[in-house]
């Protein structure tokens, strides 16, 4: 026994330094897509040209996953073992970064912008905005204020969808406004996405009403269109005749994930794949240095056809009831850029008088305190829940929803939830 532990000890000890070299080796691969992006947000800075950006960031991969291979697979103390091992780390080194070259360098070769939709006309504003929209006019004019609808997302366009549903309410007398913000759907699109956010789509939205030349405006805002129209609200007070917040963002951010909460095993995994995609990747390094650069890297139809496909992927977390066909998301630029959310929204609308109708559904993936939150501050709002409704409640119960609405907008009574606490039978986050 003493004449083998000598033995067992040396045998031992390379096994160790094997294992650590193979645990380096891992580190290193996983290392090298990491730093590739480091690289294209550090040379963001510097420059915007796609070839120096994509060729700088490839280099880098390259050159750190070779030496993860080279970690990884032990050195032969013989000849001819260190050649076949020279030719595998060579074959396997090409292969991945060919492969992966490609995924960067070759993009969507379907990626198209969306066609027009029946009735579609364009604003030219003074901010220099160009913004397709659709009116649906009533027959015989009551002069009331007229609905101007702002879809969520951000980006999450539906020009086609909403202006048929919305335009219902033309009915009651009200002339109806759907149009696609800047940088979604078919609305003109910005060079540098960093221009895209708050500020510009509520200095858009007083440039159509000055264009409309209407003292105040009904706004019915969904999801980020809600937010959009709380903004609206506090910034113009006076310019607001009535709100409809459906399924709206929080005055606070969400916490992540909360989309992601339903999905099973599979789902999931698709997601990631479609997330890992170089050409993503690249982008979204690229927003948070020099979103500019990013446009220049990857075109907004292709990066609108990519973000469509993820949020087809989500559509079984998100929706329940009817199960219609969801709005497509054609503003991924619009969407990913960072919008923060100011404090001066929830100070300018605490306390407004102006009517408002909250729409919440019972399996909507946003909490709900997040609907709760206006109700609070805003004495003059109701709460309508919708059971068997999702987070696009006007799709999934379209009757009780434009019911609702119709309600509200003529000032007849609505049975609206008083409680603070959820229903029993909600099924989204607190």
């Amino acid at each position: 026994m003493r004449v083998l532990w000598p033995v067992w000890r040396r045998l031992a000890r390379r096994g160790l330094r094997l294992v650590g070299r193979a645990l380096a080796g891992a580190a290193v691969l996983v290392l090298a897509p990491v730093l590739a992006l480091a690289t294209l947000g550090g040379l963001a800075g510097l420059t915007a040209t796609p070839a120096v950006l994509l060729g700088a960031a490839l280099g880098v991969f390259a050159s750190i996953f070779f030496l993860g291979l080279l970690l990884l697979v032990p050195r032969p103390a013989s000849r001819l073992p260190r050649w076949l091992r020279a030719l595998a780390i060579l074959g396997v080194e090409a292969l991945v970064v060919w492969q992966v070259a490609a995924a960067t360098l070759d993009p969507l070769r379907d990626a198209r912008p969306p066609p027009p939709v029946a009735g579609q006309r364009t604003w030219e504003l003074s901010t220099g905005s160009r913004l397709a929209y659709v009116v649906r006019k009533p027959k015989r004019s009551r002069g009331l204020p007229p609905v101007v609808v702002l879809h969520g997302g951000p980006g999450r366009a539906d020009l086609g969808g909403d202006s048929a549903f919305f335009g219902a309410l033309a009915a009651d007398g009200r002339p109806v406004y759907v149009y696609d913000q800047l940088g979604a759907g078919r609305s003109s699109r910005l060079t540098d996405p960093g221009g895209y956010g708050l500020t510009r789509d509520l200095d858009d939205l007083e440039a159509i009403r000055l264009r409309l030349g209407a003292d105040r405006l009904v706004l019915v805002g969904h999801a980020e269109g809600a937010l959009l129209a709380a903004a609206y609200l506090a910034r113009h007070p006076g310019n607001v005749d009535r709100l409809v917040l459906s399924s709206p963002a929080g005055l606070r951010p969400a916490p992540s994930g909360a989309a992601l909460a339903r999905l099973d095993a599979a789902q999931n995994r698709r997601l990631a794949l479609s997330l890992l995609n170089p050409r993503v990747l690249a982008a979204s390094a690229l927003l948070q240095s020099n979103p500019a650069a990013a446009h220049s890297v990857v075109g907004d139809a292709e990066l609108d056809a990519r973000l469509a496909a993820y949020h087809r992927l989500l559509l079984p977390a998100r929706r329940c009831g009817s199960g219609a066909a969801p709005a497509a998301v054609t503003g991924a630029y619009a969407n990913l850029v960072r919008r923060p959310i100011p404090s001066w929204i929830g100070e300018g609308i605490s306390g407004s008088p102006a009517p408002t109708l909250i729409v919440k559904g019972s399996c909507d993936y946003q909490s709900w305190s997040s609907a709760a939150g206006y109700r609070a501050i805003m004495p003059a709002s109701q709460l309508v829940y919708l059971r068997g409704a999702g987070h696009d409640a006007y799709r999934d119960r379209p009757g009780p929803y434009l019911e609702a609405v119709r309600a509200f907008l003529a000032g007849r009574p609505l049975s609206p939830h008083t409680g603070e606490l959820p229903p029993p039978d909600f099924q989204g986050p607190p």
